[in-house]
């Protein structure tokens, strides 16, 4: 995966049969040199160099001995060997593609099953057990969401074409599902309403990566960065922040965001023990337990990572206290998360390589079902219903991260804007063009 790189100081690695041919130069042009003192000792006669038995590695690849009268001898031509071709003249053979590892694919796709249920779920918060899962399903699917989404973009910068994709798949595809929801709205008899700055329902997370994305570099400068997050995160409760451009969630779930950007490979692998995994399941039904006791006596706006402390209507300490214990319970809840997923190819593998459709386009059909009133039927109000909920939701992403999804939908949700961008120069310090991919990786975690 890595290239070792030449030492400091070093033009070459000193590995490099070219380094070592310059190197044995400079040595035997040196040498001849030591052989200058006035009063050299005198050595026996050698055999005169015709008279001495070829070696290939004499003439080859190690300089001949030098001459006791300061002066090395020079073979004859007749016995210079053909000259062997150099490994680096034959033509490099093309790099072998990396197979795509399923594990971040198995990850998205659970977490947009996720989203869409906890969309489905809200006509029927009345019933206990629709709120339980509710709250359980938001203490964390989003904060998990905004992880994998930072981890993803530790690199975005070093690259055009991940640049251009701000454009490509969060700020145009934002543009076209606002106008859309507004004629939805529209045309399900409200009242029109199109407010740009304003993100519309789950539109607030395209706008919120956008920033997330530019502030990466300024993460990536900073010695304790997640720290300086939390810090942000916890301050931020105090102030009323608007909704415009998404700022509320920027810095309500800003300490995902950035715990992303730091995190390596190897630390995924802290995940793989046995234990570590039942201990993860321990960790799920107890975060279940909890929300079943406490779902009929709190409030659902912590969970939302949104509101200020005085929005809760509660004294600053203990509001504090809310965001502090948020934070713990929604890093629990992913850890477990991340560590219960299979690693292995599964049956939802492919299907998490497209969730931004999934996330985009599930909000229609989930507006239409609550303003036709087939999301509130009685006897959904209850487990039962909240089973079907699930399961309807568990089908409906599946539908929407097909690829004839992605086929029907790319024109307008991943555009190519390839004329609106200039080309790279060739000398532009840390950006190359990349080729184009099979799948997107730029907005939505997939």
């Amino acid at each position: 995966m890595t290239h070792r790189a030449a030492p400091a100081g070093n033009l070459l690695d000193p590995l490099d049969p070219a380094w070592s041919s310059d190197h044995d130069a400079t040595r035997t042009q040196a040498a001849p040199a030591a052989w200058a003192p006035e009063a050299p000792q005198r050595r026996p006669q050698e055999a005169p160099p015709a008279e001495r038995p070829f070696s290939y590695w004499e003439n080859s690849a190690r300089a001949p001995e030098p001459s006791p009268w300061g002066r090395a001898p020079e073979p004859k031509q007749e016995q210079e060997p053909e000259p062997e071709p150099r490994p680096e003249e034959e033509p490099a053979a093309p790099p072998a593609r990396k197979k795509r590892e399923p594990y971040l694919d198995n990850v998205k796709f659970v977490l947009i099953a996720l989203v869409v249920t906890g969309h489905s779920l809200v006509p029927t918060l009345a019933a206990h057990s629709a709120k339980s899962a509710y709250l359980f399903i938001y203490t964390f699917h989003m904060p998990a969401f905004v992880l994998i989404s930072g981890y993803l973009g530790r690199n975005f910068w070093n690259s055009n074409a991940k640049i251009n994709k701000l454009v490509d798949t969060m700020l145009v595809p934002y543009v076209v599902v606002e106008i859309g929801y507004a004629l939805l709205r529209y045309g399900l008899g409200q009242k029109w309403t199109l407010t740009i700055i304003d993100p519309a329902w789950l539109n607030w997370y395209l706008l919120a990566l956008v920033l997330w994305r530019i502030s990466t570099p300024i993460w990536n400068r900073m010695r304790q960065p997640l720290l300086v997050a939390v810090i942000i995160y916890m301050v931020a409760g105090f102030s009323e922040i608007s909704g415009d451009f998404s700022i509320d969630r920027f810095f309500g779930l800003l300490p995902f965001y950035v715990l992303g950007l730091v995190l390596k490979p190897e630390h995924f692998d802290l995940l793989k023990p046995v234990w570590v995994r039942i201990l993860a399941g321990i960790t799920v039904a107890g975060g279940i337990a909890v929300a079943v006791f406490i779902a009929p006596h709190v409030n659902l706006k912590p969970i939302y990572f949104r509101y200020s402390i005085k929005s809760m209507d509660t004294s600053w300490w203990l509001g504090l206290g809310v965001r502090g214990a948020m934070l713990v319970a929604a890093l629990a809840m992913s850890v477990a998360l991340l560590a219960l997923v299979p690693r292995r190819e599964t049956w939802f593998s492919d299907l998490g390589t497209r969730t931004l459709y999934a996330y985009l386009l599930h909000g229609v059909v989930v507006l239409i079902a609550k303003d036709q009133g087939w999301l509130s039927f009685p006897w959904l109000y209850g487990p039962l219903g909240v089973l079907a909920i699930m399961s309807s939701s568990l089908a409906l992403a599946i539908v929407l991260c097909l690829p004839e999804t992605r086929t029907l939908f790319k024109w307008l949700l991943e555009p190519r804007l390839v004329w609106l961008y200039r080309r790279p120069s060739a000398d532009s310090p840390g950006k190359q063009a990349e080729p184009a991919r099979k799948e997107s990786s730029a907005a939505v975690p997939r």
